[in-house]
């Protein structure tokens, strides 16, 4: 083939102008492995960064102080709620005057520590959703082969229900079963 490239003459500017169609279509359309590899990248980076914020063992008494107070909010609602029953059964005047007292604070104000109290432990039950183990993707190096890794992802058995209208789901699972057992 290289004789014929050679004598016809345009062996090099076709392989020129391939590079500049690719090169061309890449401007259009967006190059799905080099995102792919741009996303994995980025995602080591972040979670590098991450385990160097927590992993630096900071024994001063500040950072130690933060994370205490960061760990106070759930116990004492818990504790003060449980309190308040205590108190209306030891005290029911004192109780009452109080209640009375909290029936004076404006709604916008109520609906104020509705919304700090719900996004503090709607965004601590977001942030344990996303990093549930099963729902993060692990990532592979480049070198590592894809067959037998992907079965990692299933520790625990299986419902065939799942996959009961999809052929090729079951027909999946089921190597992936078979990869797991050997």
């Amino acid at each position: 083939m290289g004789m014929i490239e050679r004598f016809i003459g345009f062996g090099a500017g076709a392989t020129a102008l391939g590079h500049a169609a690719a090169g061309m279509a890449e401007i259009f359309t967006q190059n799905a492995t080099r995102k792919m590899e741009l996303q994995e990248e980025a995602h080591i980076r972040a979670m590098s960064q991450f385990g160097q914020e927590f992993s630096s063992g900071r024994g001063d008494m500040f950072h130690s102080f933060i994370n205490g107070l960061n760990r106070l909010p759930r116990p004492f609602l818990a504790l003060g709620t449980m309190g308040l029953f205590v108190y209306s059964m030891v005290e029911p005047a004192g109780f009452a005057l109080r209640m009375q007292g909290l029936q004076q604070v404006p709604e916008p104000l109520w609906w104020l520590l509705g919304a700090i109290v719900g996004f503090y432990f709607g965004a601590r039950e977001a942030h344990y959703f996303r990093n549930r183990n099963w729902q993060q993707p692990k990532l592979r190096s480049r070198g590592q082969q894809a067959a037998g890794s992907d079965a990692a992802f299933f520790s625990g058995p299986i419902p065939d229900d799942d996959f009961a209208d999809n052929a090729a789901l079951r027909d999946w699972v089921a190597s992936l079963r078979g990869s797991v057992a050997s």
